[in-house]
């Protein structure tokens, strides 16, 4: 047919339209002296065939990304391309047999969920931020938490959790997390050999806390927080509004507390009368756990520090000097083992926490120096010189 075509005068293009099959098919039939013959090589080795059998145990065990797989057979020597793994790895998921899944249930005091909700942006002292929610769950009584904040600092998400270890009444022997920074820096597979936030760490070796992480992609891992996270969603957050940030907080407590009395529809209980079950740690066992923010700053010239757009006083005798700023529940200033300086914290931006006696004899010195300079300056003449003139 594309010979015929050919010899009637089409072009190679118009050949291709006509019959839908491509223009270098049209012309390699066209220029061949008889009909091509087709050469069948066997099947060639690929360099993913050393690795199939580990690529679909890390589907299977973890359902980890193309991506991600990627990074762990390059590790083991693995240097073909990735379309290639991408094309394999989406045919063994085509084959999976879609999983039942068993309801995990806890035990009263065992373990209880935790994961940040993304909420837009808010206003905070004239200022647009990003809002989030925390929200903790407790996984026997399925008793909730939640709190709204624009500070997710590690010192701050510690601070959450001490508010809700109070809510509760105590806390978990362990916690879930889904892999963020402010739990683990560096997520392994095994994740016993994770590295995990520093800090964090601390305050949960502290109250005697193992720290469990979610299964990446694995959403049915942590699906009693997920789930909370989209009810306080669609049955707090839509259709309100807020004056401010603790006005938020201050509602969604109410809301918590109403909640909570509320039959679960899963334990078809109440949680705020199956928590008398959960036997949790009590928050007495051992002494609270502060957090602290600590960075060093440069006191100006004119004595003050400046910490999240305000600016605090401090004497003048420290001026230029550099200065150890900590926040906890009020704002100290220290230099070497001294604190020279200690504020209550102010809200907003631009404001000015100023101590009068931080400022008591840095005049007298100003005019005493000034005085000094100036005599220094003056020629001291004979009286006598003044008789002549």
């Amino acid at each position: 047919m594309i010979r015929n075509l050919i010899d009637k005068g089409l072009s190679i293009s118009e050949v291709s339209r006509q019959l839908g099959i491509d223009r270098k098919t049209v012309r390699k039939y066209a220029q061949s002296g008889g009909m091509p013959r087709l050469h069948n090589n066997g099947k060639r080795n690929s360099k993913l065939d050393p690795y199939r059998d580990r690529i679909r145990d890390m589907i299977d065990s973890h359902n980890l990304s193309a991506i991600r797989i990627l990074e762990e057979i390059r590790k083991q020597g693995y240097d073909g391309g990735y379309t290639i793994l991408k094309d394999y790895c989406s045919a063994i998921r085509k084959d999976r047999r879609i999983p039942a899944v068993y309801r995990y249930e806890t035990d009263p005091g065992k373990q209880s969920q935790v994961d940040f909700g993304d909420f837009g942006r808010t206003g905070v002292d004239g200022i647009s931020r990003k809002l989030y929610a925390f929200s903790m769950i407790l996984g026997y009584s399925r008793m909730r938490y939640a709190e709204f904040t624009t500070d997710i600092s590690t010192e701050n998400v510690i601070k959450m959790h001490i508010n809700a270890f109070r809510h509760f009444g105590g806390y978990t022997d362990t916690i879930l997390y889904d892999n963020t920074k402010q739990i683990v820096l560096e997520r392994k597979i095994k994740a016993s050999e994770s590295r995990f936030n520093p800090k964090f760490r601390d305050f949960a070796e502290y109250y005697g806390i193992v720290i469990r992480l979610c299964f990446p992609y694995r959403a049915q891992t942590k699906g009693k927080i997920e789930s909370t996270i989209k009810y306080l969603r669609h049955n707090f957050w839509n259709g309100r509004s807020f004056e401010s940030l603790d006005d938020m907080n201050a509602q969604c407590l109410s809301w918590l507390n109403s909640v909570n009395m509320k039959v679960h529809g899963t334990t078809h209980e109440i949680p705020r009368e199956r928590l008398l079950k959960e036997k949790l740690n009590p928050m007495d066992s051992v002494p609270g756990y502060f957090t602290r923010k600590e960075e060093t700053r440069k006191v100006s010239r004119d004595c003050y520090v400046s910490w999240k757009g305000n600016r605090y006083s401090v004497p003048w005798i420290y001026a230029g000097r550099e200065a150890l700023v900590t926040e906890e529940s009020t704002l100290r200033i220290q230099v070497g083992s001294h604190v020279i300086a200690e504020h209550e914290i102010l809200s907003g931006t631009g404001r000015i926490s100023r101590k009068k006696e931080h400022f008591e004899g840095l005049l007298r010195t100003i005019r005493d120096d000034n005085v000094s300079r100036f005599e220094t300056m003056v020629e001291k003449r004979d009286l006598s010189q003044y008789e002549v003139s």
